[in-house]
């Protein structure tokens, strides 16, 4: 298989926490490309029309994108249960929650990124940054539970969109008020799959 990359997405970072996680990090070429949201990379959007990574090149089937259904397909194909039946939907919100604040989180950086100066809206980075503060509300006041049981999909999402936080927007300080989710990030980001998968750049 072949993994279609950008070293500093919080998105790929799931899936390569998931492969170390499952045991199929060998199993799996990665390809670091050239793409950006303006000019997205040829051979990517031959693959996956809405030229967005992460995306998986199987042996035996179609190409696999976005991030969720790559994490799922291979949690399934080595039998490693981050998506248990017993919990499915708590998996899948909290898996949902932590994609959507790294959304909105990746909305701030590239209304910075890619539109000029003069237009950049602070009101949009600002409503953006408030998604944020509701996730981590909401993941301190009603997910520690969960975040404390056993490894899942869910918690590889929470973690990745945490050291993105960390990544690009450290001077907000998320951990302000949250100490029970901080305190959960730095035993979490401990495993050998999250240092393994630390971003750069």
């Amino acid at each position: 298989m072949k993994l279609l990359k950008l070293s500093a997405s919080p998105f790929v970072r799931k899936v390569v926490v998931t492969l170390h996680e499952t045991g199929q990090f060998d199993e799996v070429e990665m390809v670091t490309g050239a793409n950006s949201v303006m000019e997205p990379d040829a051979e990517l959007t031959a693959l996956n029309p809405i030229g967005k990574i992460p995306a998986l090149v199987r042996d035996d089937g179609a190409t696999l994108y976005d991030s969720r259904v790559i994490t799922r397909y291979l949690s399934d194909r080595a039998g490693a249960g981050l998506y248990p039946d017993a919990r499915i939907w708590d998996v899948l919100t909290l898996e949902a929650t932590a994609d959507g604040l790294l959304e909105a989180a990746l909305s701030m950086v590239y209304e910075l990124r890619y539109r000029a100066p003069e237009i950049q809206s602070q009101e949009w980075i600002e409503a953006q940054w408030l998604k944020v503060t509701r996730c981590l509300d909401a993941l301190e006041e009603r997910w520690m539970s969960h975040l404390a049981g056993p490894l899942d999909a869910g918690q590889i999402a929470v973690g990745c969109a945490l050291g993105y936080l960390d990544l690009r927007h450290d001077d907000r300080n998320w951990r302000d008020g949250r100490p029970k989710l901080a305190a959960w990030d730095e035993k979490f980001s401990q495993r050998p799959s999250m240092q393994a998968t630390v971003p750069q750049g």
